[in-house]
């Protein structure tokens, strides 16, 4: 059974990477003069991207190695860390499948617009 402190944290986390990506949108100032769009700030969408993969790296990695301490018979790890933690990054793998598959549907579509 999923603690549900263990659901909230992972919320909170997911809720903490939106507003870090919200935080990174390129916000543009419309002046009133000459109606031109000025760029104020650019996000580096391959950063982020990269960020959120070693993120999902990184929650494999931990799962393996609580997973293999268990294994080994270490008494400190549970086996309810053991499989929360799978499914963590169970959850943060599907997840970026899901938007990978996104990506490539969105650049499909694109190479797909007449010129």
């Amino acid at each position: 059974m999923i603690e549900r402190a263990d659901i909230n944290s992972v919320l909170m986390q997911m809720r903490s990477i939106k507003s870090q990506a919200q935080e990174q949108i390129p916000s543009v100032n419309f002046s009133a003069k000459d109606s031109k769009i000025q760029e104020i700030q650019k996000s580096d969408f391959g950063q982020l991207l990269k960020s959120a993969v070693d993120k999902v790296n990184e929650t494999q990695a931990i799962s393996k190695n609580l997973a293999t301490a268990y294994e080994k018979g270490d008494p400190t790890v549970e086996l309810t860390q053991v499989m929360v933690s799978l499914q963590k990054s169970s959850i943060a793998f599907e997840a970026m499948a899901q938007v990978r598959n996104k990506l490539v549907s969105a650049y499909e579509d694109v190479m797909k617009m007449p010129i």
